[in-house]
């Protein structure tokens, strides 16, 4: 790595430059604005994200502060805050969507083969939404309630490496069942869902896409039990079924057969009942893999405690789900380091370092090699280390 360029030209240099062009010029992103490219406004909101910089204001004053390295950390028009906040609001966010989404199926790779408690050849996937609180006055496009707006975003979680595999971002109003059918099913996976998802004619189609799901059952599902098998009441089981729905309408939207597994956690005391159409993982390893479904939760937990997503740079939809994005973007890039480079450091201690090395002209393999940042006490938020299950 050269020993002159910054730490943040080295990082930009892990991005594929020639793939970003193609998704600028499939939504035909340099149409009107000449001097400050996507490129540009990408890298001005990555550094946001990776600084934590809380206005544009603030991104332009900190760049400027370097403006001497920003040509070699490949910066190539001039930053300007209303230049930024015009790129925010008419660049189409797909181009940003599309990278991110290039960005993901790399890191895919490098954890295809991580471990995230359960010994299982399948893919597993957790689905779940989480909403961002916005200022109706500011954001009247998103009103959710009379005098509140905000947005979902709903995130299609790889547990294996905890890579965000497919992000949409809707007003609040959006029911979280309806994201299924934006759900490209992959046959043979198996997806981890809670009881906001309970619909049995999507859940029917995950069928006949030969993919399976792992849910909760609402308590006023009404079926018939059609069969059963053995289990071991010691290890918190209580039933293992093979049911049919009998209501007059889940009956005719779900006609196939179900396994209805009871399971009870001794240690929270929760009496949990699964609906699930793999009928060939035995009943502990079902109740496991709901319980990884939690992964999800700390994700979005982390992301908002970690990258910019509670406050945003620009007040359009197009603004929101742009910053969304790049924070994606970042997110999994840090990602794809920690692992090419094998640092043992959590993501989060990885994002505070680079908050404050992003101008220094270190290698970046030996940035994080100080014995002190290895410590685990340097993580307030252990709960929330993503990469060390």
């Amino acid at each position: 790595m050269n020993q002159g360029q910054t730490i943040f030209a080295q990082l930009i240099e892990f991005l594929p430059r020639y793939e970003f062009q193609l998704c600028v010029e499939r939504y035909q992103g340099q149409r009107y604005m000449k001097d400050f490219s996507c490129w540009d406004q990408f890298l001005c909101l990555a550094f946001a994200q990776l600084t934590q910089r809380e206005s544009l204001r603030a991104i332009e004053t900190c760049l400027r502060a370097h403006r001497s390295q920003l040509y070699h950390m490949g910066f190539r028009g001039s930053v300007a805050r209303s230049t930024l906040a015009y790129a925010n609001e008419y660049r189409d966010w797909r181009i940003y969507a599309d990278f991110a989404r290039i960005l993901i199926a790399r890191a895919r790779e490098l954890y295809g083969g991580e471990s995230f408690g359960v010994e299982l050849d399948q893919t597993v996937y957790a689905f779940d939404s989480t909403t961002i609180d916005l200022c109706l006055t500011l954001f009247p496009w998103a009103q959710f309630r009379r005098r509140k707006s905000a947005v979902k975003v709903h995130t299609l979680l790889d547990l294996r490496g905890n890579i965000p595999t497919n992000v949409y971002v809707t007003s609040a109003r959006v029911h979280d069942v309806n994201l299924l059918d934006a759900l490209a099913l992959e046959a043979g996976a198996v997806y981890l869902l809670d009881r906001g998802y309970v619909d049995f004619r999507r859940l029917y189609l995950m069928t006949l896409a030969l993919a399976f799901f792992i849910t909760r059952a609402e308590t006023n599902t009404r079926y018939r039990r059609c069969g059963g098998r053995p289990i071991d009441a010691s290890t918190g089981l209580r039933s293992d079924q093979d049911i049919r729905l009998t209501g007059p309408k889940s009956s005719r939207r779900y006609p196939a057969l179900l396994r209805r597994v009871h399971y009870v956690d001794t240690e929270k005391d929760l009496r949990l009942i699964f609906l699930t159409n793999n009928f060939q993982l035995d009943a502990l390893t079902i109740a496991q893999l709901y319980r990884a479904r939690w992964q999800v939760e700390l994700f979005f937990r982390w992301i908002k405690q970690h990258l910019r997503i509670r406050a945003f740079y620009g007040t359009s939809e197009n603004a929101v789900k742009t910053q969304v994005w790049v924070a994606i973007s970042v997110y999994v890039l840090v990602a794809i380091l920690k692992k090419q480079f094998r640092w043992e450091l959590s993501l989060y201690q990885i994002l505070q370092i680079l908050s404050v090395t992003i101008f220094q002209k270190t290698p970046i393999s030996q940035a994080f090699l100080n014995p002190d940042v290895l410590s685990p006490s340097c993580d307030p938020c252990i709960q929330m280390n993503l990469f060390d299950l």
